[in-house]
């Protein structure tokens, strides 16, 4: 994962946005549209939920998802996430 990335600017093939929603909304939302992109495709999620930091982290961390980078600015979160190309068994 690479935190200098400017994760409010770079290209997204989706962008999600969760903000408002309370945890664990913007982690379930983010998987539900995962689901729909193709192997590599990158999901930006917009939250403001300051729990979803350590939930995307951890869901990262397991799933096999990739977390190219995410940022926090005026009370938004961002992430950029990265579907593999193969699923994790």
């Amino acid at each position: 994962m690479n935190d200098s990335l400017d994760c409010f600017i770079l290209p997204a093939n989706v962008e999600l946005d969760a903000k408002g929603l309370r945890c664990p909304m913007p982690l379930l939302k983010a998987k539900q549209a995962l689901r729909d992109l193709k192997p590599a495709e990158v999901l930006r999620v917009l939250a403001t939920d300051a729990g979803s930091v350590r939930d995307f982290q951890a869901y990262a961390n397991i799933s096999g998802i990739e977390l190219l980078g995410h940022e926090a600015r005026d009370g938004v979160y961002c992430y950029l996430l990265r579907k593999p190309l193969v699923s994790p068994p």
